[in-house]
């Protein structure tokens, strides 16, 4: 975290927020959360055809997913405006900057973000986030949207709550991308498990989306009575977690961060680069020009 002059003391009090419900209080949450953010994410036409076709999600998704999860952990973990933070913040501009990305997707993907860990905690979790909580993920991620130069931010949370909405009711739509890059990522997060545990395992992962969601994948929405089994396992598990936490921290045995980044991924084992981190066939031009590197100026 960087020292907060009075003008930025707003966004690394976010930041320290962010910091602790990612690391400390809800990790396994808000990484579920972020899973469901971007199947969400899928349904909207646009997003998924620029995803087929720069053929990552289908043809390496396991480094696509690890990738994602590594550099949002370590803006969660370091801050925005810290060397690693900064760095991160660069190297996506640099991987975006080679495709033609509208502002409209930036802005839901970003609010994406913000708005399912709201929800999943509200619906799953041991307890909801409360409001400064939720404020605060806001200003986060607020924060990212600006550095990465997207236009037109919400001012508010609730303007971003409100844009997330519409564009779920007038933009997801079915569209044979969709399904495509879903059933990719799918089969990748259910990899992991053995093979007779998977359909059983899929049909949970349906428990989880609305119908809006299920229609624009092209997928079967689950029937209500495994939404209430879904809906009781986790609320189920997180409190369970809640419990043995609670219990560590009465013998003074704090559970440790537990940051997506600092766990071994299938991609990378137990460290990672950020040069590591991107598209392979764009990797060499996602160097960053030496500090050295003559000046274009006068």
């Amino acid at each position: 975290m960087t020292d907060a002059s009075p003008s930025d003391a707003p966004l690394r009090a976010a930041e320290a927020t962010a910091h602790r419900l990612a690391g400390e209080l809800f990790p396994w949450d808000l990484t579920r959360a972020l899973e469901l953010a971007l199947l969400k994410t899928f349904c909207v036409p646009s997003i998924s055809g620029l995803l087929a076709r720069t053929g990552e999600f289908e043809q390496r998704p396991r480094k696509r997913y690890d990738d994602t999860g590594l550099m949002v952990a370590e803006l969660l973990r370091h801050g925005l405006d810290s060397p690693a933070g900064a760095e991160v913040i660069a190297r996506m501009n640099r991987i975006h900057g080679h495709y033609a990305i509208g502002n409209d997707d930036f802005l839901y993907v970003l609010s994406t973000f913000v708005a399912e860990p709201i929800r999943w905690l509200a619906r799953y979790g041991w307890r909801p986030l409360t409001p400064l909580e939720q404020e605060h993920l806001f200003l986060f991620w607020r924060g990212v949207g600006a550095r990465m130069g997207i236009a037109d931010l919400p001012a508010g949370l609730e303007a971003l709550l409100t844009l997330n909405e519409r564009v779920e009711r007038e933009a997801f739509a079915p569209a044979a991308t969709n399904r495509r890059i879903a059933e990719a990522t799918l089969a990748m997060l259910l990899a992991d498990w053995p093979a007779p545990l998977r359909p059983a395992l899929r049909r949970g992962l349906l428990g989880l989306l609305d119908h809006q969601t299920c229609v624009a994948l092209g997928w079967s929405t689950a029937p209500d009575w495994l939404q209430g089994l879904v809906l009781q396992a986790l609320r189920t598990r997180s409190r369970a977690a809640a419990l043995v936490a609670a219990g560590r921290r009465a013998l003074g045995q704090p559970s440790p961060a537990r940051f997506y980044s600092q766990r071994p991924t299938p991609s990378y084992g137990a460290t990672f680069r950020l040069e590591q981190l991107g598209p392979p066939p764009l990797l060499g031009e996602l160097a960053p020009p030496p500090s050295n590197a003559p000046s274009d100026g006068p």
